[in-house]
């Protein structure tokens, strides 16, 4: 073989390497890019339930129901203005 052939089998062999090491890339990107995009929708959906818990605390502890409770199973009731003592610190 002459200087020339050699010359091309090494710049087919780099070709080669080159185009692996593209097709890897490209996969290894596309394997990523559908991670980010599942973690997106966890993020979507974790922030929706987060919404929904906020909203159900709030009506959990809304004045109103506690007062209810309060008086219907606890049999608890408010006091007499009179028997109100204010403490300060």
């Amino acid at each position: 073989m002459n200087k020339l052939s050699q010359f091309n089998l090494v710049l087919f062999a780099v070709l080669i390497a080159c185009a692996l090491g593209t097709v890897t890339a490209q996969h290894k990107e596309r394997k990523l890019y559908i991670e980010l995009q599942h973690q997106q929708d966890l993020a979507k959906q974790y922030g929706s339930e987060w919404r929904q818990l906020q909203l159900e605390q709030s009506t959990w502890a809304m004045h109103s129901r506690i007062e209810q409770i309060a008086v219907n199973h606890l049999h608890m009731q408010v006091p007499e203005a009179a028997r109100i003592q204010i403490v300060t610190p």
